[in-house]
């Protein structure tokens, strides 16, 4: 079960979809996919649910697949022959938890207030949906109550959207975001997956706020690195920091004092999570040098124009 939430954590955005039409399945799973988003709470709103989910989990064994709306034990059952790697409920019912403990199919039930939360901790839970998340106090509720549970996480979902999504995913108690304005039911049942695909590249830029921190020039020498530095201080009148390894003109020019990484040096791009970052680029090719990763920085395999390049959680 741990797994799934770290899965879940990686990607860090969770599609809500509604189907009607069983038949856009495929190509919904593929759009999602090409937006860079490899996952889908399909709900059990529609009577086309059920098969819809048997289908994605058939044609795209690896979409992270989840069955949404469950209210009885007969569906949370139905998720699981259907291929759902994991169940989430609008409401705590704690026969539904049992159950799905039972059968080994992890759920996230969901929680809006104390009561709910304390039961979900009492039935060994670590991770609930808050729902509805804007209408029950968004994240300056859930820093407030997070103090007392403290080993509980949230996916909050409910009035989530493009406009709030970073806010949410800014709090580090919040695993991911579950929302359905990526995946509007109209464009579905139309077929307009591009659309689709462009609304998840959205979300995914959204939520990753890359941009550049700053970049790192090889100094052949200490001496020639603060050399350098006062003269961007002559010049421009730049504040010099001088640290052990390196010194930083104004945050965003970085002067080796001996070579290190990347021909003429590195570029540091900031994002707002690092393992959602790696996850993303890893989807779309980009391979890693594992021997610089740490917790909240790793540089990119190869060099772009004589620079390495590295990823840097702020």
């Amino acid at each position: 079960m741990d797994n799934i939430i770290e899965k879940i954590r990686s990607i860090g955005i969770i599609p809500v979809v509604s189907i009607d039409d069983a038949d856009r399945a495929e190509g919904l799973a593929q759009a999602l996919i090409d937006g860079g988003i490899p996952c889908a709470e399909v709900t059990f709103r529609t009577e086309q649910g059920a098969e819809a989910l048997r289908r994605i989990a058939k044609a795209f064994p690896d979409v992270l697949l989840g069955a949404g709306t469950v209210l009885s034990i007969e569906q949370a059952e139905t998720a699981l022959k259907s291929g759902a790697k994991f169940a989430v409920s609008p409401g705590f019912n704690s026969k539904i938890v049992s159950y799905c403990q039972k059968i080994g199919l992890p759920i996230y039930p969901g929680c809006s207030n104390p009561t709910d939360m304390e039961a979900a901790l009492e039935m060994g839970l670590s991770t609930v949906k808050f729902f509805p998340a804007e209408q029950s106090g968004g994240v300056p509720f859930l820093k407030a109550v997070s103090a007392p549970y403290s080993n509980l996480t949230f996916i909050p979902t409910g009035g989530i959207n493009e406009n709030n999504l970073k806010a949410y995913l800014g709090f580090k108690k919040i695993v991911a975001c579950g929302g359905s304005w990526m995946v509007p039911p109209k464009l579905i049942s139309e077929g307009r997956f591009e659309e689709i695909r462009e609304k998840c590249q959205i979300a995914i830029k959204q939520m990753l706020g890359f941009r550049l921190c700053h970049i790192g020039i090889n100094a052949e020498s200490q001496k020639n690195a603060l050399e350098a530095a006062n003269l961007f201080k002559l010049i421009f009148g730049f504040d010099v920091d001088q640290g052990a390894r390196s010194s930083f003109v104004s945050s965003e020019i970085e002067i080796m004092h001996q070579p290190y990484l990347g021909k003429y040096g590195h570029i540091a791009i900031e994002t707002s999570s690092i393992i959602r970052a790696i996850r993303y680029l890893k989807s779309k090719g980009v391979e890693f040098n594992q021997e610089t990763s740490k917790e909240k920085s790793i540089y990119l395999r190869d060099e772009i124009a004589g620079f390495a390049v590295h990823l840097l959680e702020k």
